[in-house]
């Protein structure tokens, strides 16, 4: 039983259901490496063309272009419903932003060389890098869809206003590509319209290490800007116009003058020398990282009461790697310390056997967790390309899909809500003995069926032990049930302890749990919060107990269908 010391509300499970022989707050997580944004920054999007604004799509390495697990994950669960989100992006080696280059003032301004106010982009990264001259186009020969540019226009040095346009890095003079425009900008500290106030100054950054990581925001203005951030003013201009209304002589030199420019000195290669992607990751090259790259993010990303997520999923991890093996056990504690989310964990590289991956399942124990298997080949929505991908970058999206079309509780497989969108083949064909011996050994087979496709058949959890949380709709069943509860408990505390208070929770639970129900999540339910379990001697440890007894609905998995052929003339009644 967890012990509270601080005050707060602890969820406590009793499975006893061992036999013989709300609406989910958040959608997932995806932990990897993506072409732009903030490293170790974990971020929420809420479509995909959110997501390639902030993270970027594909890129070139060579002669090739190529996509990040990450990237595909996010165009499968958006295309499959998904509604919300979150993305770390882990890499390896220093990483920085991009600053603005020289912004120009009027005549007198107060230092020459010096901008009145500089600009930080908010990706990391070179590939955010924009810096170069001008052709006879106006384009940058370094401006890419990924980066952007600056341009300042209708200075006013009567009102000490301008205004800022972000564009696209890609574009030219001729046929600007706006991305974000702000209008009536000033100087002025003390104004409504200071940059600052206006765009945002606020930067997090990384800090601690191991399991005491934490995000630590600087900055006084929350980001108003998807793209930029005002990293520092100065040239200041407080109180810009004097008692009669007039611009005060020494702030008019201040202001920006027209023009435009770029952003540069951005470090931080996307891609590592030598880089695998695909069916070519490797143990120590996974898509140019290592696992060890993705320890902050999961350890920033066991935050529960900062990060609400149901699914999490690291595409290219593969648990049959020692070190991967090291890093997913992270996140396997993490998420069962959390209980609110589910793993879809990728078990063998590309080319293993049924053998070697229901051994390696063998060596699991856990319901947060739930294995597939195997690799599957789509075309990359970013290049079209033919490749093959591990089923982590896909199962989020068929949970989405399965909570589009059904509920959390419902499994997650089968013809109705189990196919896998935009697969082109399995790696492997399973025949029935293999699904037999990959499901009894704990793995979910990726079946391919004529005329259906690829399609998830089955829907077991990790669990050793056989309960009905070796099942994944059972396990998200409750994932839903605690996020709920919980947060009708968070409003207990520091309540007086009394009848009223543990009415106040029965009424709202119970309508709820029979809501539940009625929705085929659960057979029978009981809820006790009385005096049975909050005697006197609870009460006095300033303790509220309540009980919570479920039984949940079970999947038809086996069905038996009996032929019974009878003779001519025998009466069916």
């Amino acid at each position: 039983m967890s012990t509270l010391i601080s005050p707060g509300v602890a969820t406590i499970e009793n499975d006893q259901s061992q036999v013989t022989s709300g609406p989910i707050q958040a959608g997932a997580a995806i932990v990897g490496p993506t072409v732009k944004g903030r490293v170790n920054i974990p971020k929420l999007v809420t479509t995909y063309s959110q997501y390639a604004a902030d993270f970027g799509d594909t890129f070139t390495s060579g002669s090739d272009v190529y996509s990040f697990l990450t990237s595909i994950a996010a165009k499968n669960y958006f295309d499959n419903g998904g509604t919300s989100l979150i993305v770390t992006r882990v890499q390896t080696g220093s990483f920085s932003s991009a600053t603005s280059s020289l912004i120009e003032t009027g005549s007198g301004g107060p230092t020459t060389g010096l901008s009145p106010f500089v600009l930080e982009t908010i990706g990391e990264g070179t590939i955010m890098n924009s810096t170069s001259p001008e052709n006879s186009k106006g384009a940058l020969d370094s401006g890419s869809v990924d980066n952007i540019r600056w341009e300042i226009s209708n200075p006013n040095t009567s009102s000490g206003v301008f205004s800022l346009i972000i564009r696209r890095g890609n574009d030219t003079t001729k046929k600007k590509s706006i991305v974000e425009n702000f209008t009536n900008l000033s100087l002025d500290p003390k104004a409504s319209n200071y940059i600052a106030k206006v765009i945002g100054d606020q930067t997090t950054n990384v800090r601690g290490t191991g399991t005491d990581v934490y995000l630590q925001p600087t900055g006084s203005y929350p980001n108003a800007s998807r793209y930029i951030r005002v990293k520092s003013v100065n040239y200041k201009t407080p109180d810009y116009l004097d008692n009669s209304g007039v611009a005060k002589d020494a702030y008019t030199g201040s202001i920006p003058v027209a023009g435009s420019g770029s952003f540069g000195d951005a470090e931080g290669n996307i891609i590592p020398a030598g880089a695998k992607f695909y069916e070519e990751i490797s143990n120590d090259n996974i898509q140019g990282l290592t696992a060890s790259n993705y320890t902050d993010a999961f350890n920033l990303l066991a935050n529960k009461d900062e990060f609400k997520y149901n699914i999490i999923s690291a595409p290219g991890l593969m648990y049959d790697n020692d070190d991967h093996a090291t890093e997913l056990d992270t996140l396997i504690s993490n998420v069962e310390t959390r209980g609110d989310a589910i793993i879809p964990l990728d078990l063998m590289g590309y080319g293993a056997t049924i053998t070697n991956t229901v051994t390696k399942a063998g060596s699991l124990d856990t319901s947060y967790a739930a294995s597939y298997w195997p690799w599957v080949q789509v075309s990359d929505p970013g290049s079209s390309q033919l490749v093959w991908i591990p089923p982590s970058t896909l199962i989020p999206g068929v949970y989405a899909n399965n909570d589009r079309y059904g509920e959390p509780w419902f499994a997650p497989a089968g013809m109705t809500r189990g196919g896998l969108l935009g697969v082109i083949q399995a790696e492997r064909k399973l025949t029935q003995p293999n699904r037999d011996e990959l499901y009894t050994g704990k793995v979910n087979p990726l079946a391919t069926f004529p005329g259906r496709g690829v399609v998830v058949f089955g829907q077991k959890t990790l669990q050793q032990q056989s309960t009905a949380l070796d099942r994944v709709n059972v396990r998200r069943l409750l994932i839903e049930l605690k996020s709920y509860i919980s947060q009708v408990a968070d409003n207990l505390v520091f309540e007086q302890n009394t009848n009223a208070l543990r009415n106040s929770f029965l009424s709202t639970v119970n309508p709820y749990l029979s809501i539940i129900q009625q929705r085929q999540g659960l057979y029978a339910f009981k809820v006790v919060m009385d005096e049975t379990n909050n005697t006197a001697d609870v009460i006095d440890r300033n303790e509220l107990v309540g009980g919570i007894y479920l039984q949940p609905t079970k999947t038809a998995e086996f069905i038996y269908l009996n032929f019974n052929i009878l003779p001519t003339g025998v009466s069916f009644d």
